[in-house]
């Protein structure tokens, strides 16, 4: 969201109110501070060991209040969270339009991820306009009766954000400068998915350790500050020389991790979207993606949690030089870092003609349209 943000803030007609429910305060400081972005509501809703009722109930009353003291005149919301499900529908029940920015992915499968799947339905359900990050995601909407004049494919946001940092010469983090980054090939992993807990995690953590038994390797792992993700890997994993166990690292760093790395592993969502920019492969430590345009374009690979799987397919990313060379000759299939620009002109330009809106969508498509084919033809 921080590229949005960013083109609002630039924009003549438009005034971003940036709110916060400040889930994970630690996590969320790390990126906005790269951005330079302060809430301007910051709901502080963060309590531990809080289940995911509890929270989207606290989210959707306090979110409620804020509309109704704020009165925006539009809602943004990106992704799949509790809190974007949680604020589609307090903008909904108040009558403020929502756009629904990352919209149209999909799984298919409510349980992975969980509960995300679930929350970016819910997004769609509310919204009025859908930002489609991709054509694959255009058609999973339209599958499910959206009106196609309602959708605009804009890319994605994440191509936008990690083309605003420059790269560093040295990290920010110390342990990562004492990585051997010259000598040894370099995995990045990251697990932090709920389903991936529990049997899962240990599978993944196993697979970590054949992999630098029997190759000559180095990991580089920020671990997601969840309980029930610290307890396993660094019980499993903390001991091993050539296994880095950090704390969850700056966007900055991440960023530069992942251009020096030679593998990922990772459940995240938004490094399958990040890595295709960084031309790295990514082992996709899940059973199911609602981003197969990471697979489609060669970078990723769907290998699940079982040990031996991951060990086998890093294996041959490792010592196949050929196998490595396709997987990573593929275009990005997320977009050209342009998407917050486009996302801002169809708000503007919804906002701007009242006239010639009906019914909720209350949209001119046309006017639209203008605005991104003159976008299209920007420099």
């Amino acid at each position: 969201m921080a590229p949005v943000v960013a083109a609002m803030r630039d924009h003549p007609r438009l005034e971003p109110l940036v709110v916060a429910t400040t889930q994970h305060r630690e996590m969320l400081k790390q990126a906005l501070d790269v951005f330079g972005i302060v809430p301007d509501v910051d709901l502080g809703l963060m309590q531990n060991g809080q289940n995911l009722g509890v929270f989207t109930s606290r989210a959707l009353q306090a979110l409620t209040e804020c509309f109704l003291e704020k009165q925006p005149h539009f809602l943004l919301v990106q992704g799949d969270t509790s809190t974007v499900s949680a604020a589609s529908l307090a903008a909904f029940y108040q009558g403020i339009p929502i756009g629904h920015i990352e919209a149209g992915l999909r799984s298919f499968d409510l349980s992975s991820p969980f509960p995300e799947e679930v929350n970016r339905r819910i997004a769609t359900c509310t919204a009025n306009i859908h930002f489609a990050p991709t054509e694959e995601a255009r058609t999973n909407l339209v599958s499910e009766g959206i009106p196609e004049t309602d959708i605009f494919v804009t890319g994605n946001t994440v191509v936008d954000a990690l083309q605003m940092v420059a790269p560093q010469d040295h990290f920010e983090t110390p342990a990562l400068n004492r990585v051997n980054w010259s000598d040894r090939k370099v995995l990045l992993t990251t697990v932090h998915r709920r389903e991936s807990m529990g049997e899962h995690l240990e599978e993944i953590c196993g697979a970590l350790e054949a992999i630098v038994k029997m190759h000559d390797v180095e990991i580089v792992f920020p671990v997601h500050l969840n309980p029930k993700v610290k307890e396993v890997v660094y019980r499993r994993l903390a001991n091993h020389e050539r296994i880095h166990l950090l704390d969850p690292l700056p966007y900055p760093d991440l960023l530069e991790v992942m251009r020096r790395v030679y593998l990922v592993l990772s459940d995240s969502g938004g490094i399958q979207e990040e890595v295709p920019s960084f031309k790295k492969p990514i082992l996709i430590l899940r059973d199911t993606t609602e981003r197969p345009e990471c697979i489609q374009a060669g970078f990723g690979e769907l290998v699940g949690t079982d040990a031996t799987v991951i060990l086998t397919r890093a294996t041959a990313l490792i010592t196949d030089a050929q196998l490595y060379a396709r997987r990573t000759s593929g275009e990005n299939p997320f977009g050209d870092g342009r998407a917050a620009i486009r996302i801002t002109e169809v708000v503007d330009a919804a906002l701007r003609h009242p006239q010639a809106r009906s019914g909720p969508r209350r949209l001119d498509r046309d006017q639209v349209n203008a605005t991104l084919e003159r976008l299209s033809h920007a420099t």
